[in-house]
């Protein structure tokens, strides 16, 4: 007998758990909400039973959905290295491979590896932007196959990195914000006093990081580095941004550094995991240790 559950409603699931509701998981998909909804409703009449409790004012899931989501998430990782697998052993270049990156980087800085690619590979890039553990958590977790981001103190014992460039993070907030006026040292005391900008880490089982934010401070946390961008310019609070991309608008009077910080200097890293590597994997590797340039 043909099963009812198809790997469709098992992405469709996780997707929801991850986002939090139909709507979110729907603009992921790319699908539109009432199509999620008729499908787990049909899932639900054909298994007879419910996936989801609707009696408050947030669909969340049942005893029985969370089992179906939790063995279904099993299938998902089985089916995807069932693939890649295959894929790896008919020619040695993979199907997809995904280069997850942190937020503080321009994702166009990864446009030519991609188009260099294109050239010798049909090889599917996606390029996944994370934030702080999020980023390591991608690698451990097989959701990225590469990862550039800060380097940290120490590394998981089955990952491979490379230092390939550096960036400089400045203290910056808008021109007329209040924190302009102040004198004296700019020490944690001082800090405490103003309202920090940060990034949402994009971690999902490991504890969030924090980096530059004070427990007593207080903080408007966004969900990526434009939208940091956005509330800096506004004048909403204080905080860090990549020199390169802080200095035209300082330029432009938009942005004014915060006298009395010093420069944030730091090192970018190439990683990925110390197993089988792929004609893709290996191809990207090479081409990002000779040719990565921060735009």
């Amino acid at each position: 007998m043909q099963s009812p559950i198809t790997l469709e409603a098992l992405h469709i699931l996780d997707a929801i758990e991850r986002r939090g509701s139909f709507a979110a998981a729907a603009n992921e998909l790319d699908r539109a909400p009432s199509s999620l909804s008729y499908q787990i409703q049909k899932l639900e009449q054909d298994l007879d039973l419910m996936i989801f409790d609707r009696s408050g004012h947030k669909a969340n899931f049942t005893e029985a959905g969370k089992l179906i989501l939790e063995r279904g998430r099993a299938i998902l990782v089985a089916t995807e290295k069932l693939v890649n697998d295959a894929s790896l052993l008919a020619n040695g270049w993979e199907l997809d491979i995904t280069l997850a990156f942190d937020g503080i980087i321009p994702v166009e800085n990864f446009f030519p590896m991609v188009d260099a690619l294109g050239n010798v590979s049909s090889t599917r890039v996606r390029l996944q932007e994370e934030i702080l553990a999020g980023c390591w958590e991608s690698l451990a977790e097989g959701r990225s196959d590469l990862l550039i981001c800060p380097k940290p103190e120490s590394y998981p014992h089955d990952v491979k990195a490379e230092t390939i460039g550096s960036m400089a993070m400045i203290w910056v907030a808008a021109s007329n914000h209040y924190v302009h006026k102040r004198s004296g040292a700019f020490d944690e005391t001082a800090r405490e006093k103003y309202r920090v900008i940060a990034i949402a880490d994009t971690a999902r089982e490991q504890p969030s990081l924090s980096v530059n934010i004070l427990h007593k401070q207080p903080r408007l946390t966004v969900t990526n580095f434009s939208a940091k961008v956005e509330a800096l310019k506004s004048g909403l609070g204080i905080g860090t941004l990549p020199k390169y991309v802080a200095a035209p608008l300082i330029d432009a009077g938009i942005l004014k550094p915060i006298k009395d910080t010093q420069e944030i200097n730091m090192e970018l890293i190439l990683a990925w995991r110390r197993n089988r590597l792929g004609e893709a994997k290996s191809w990207c590797i090479q081409y990002l240790k000779k040719n990565w340039k921060l735009k």
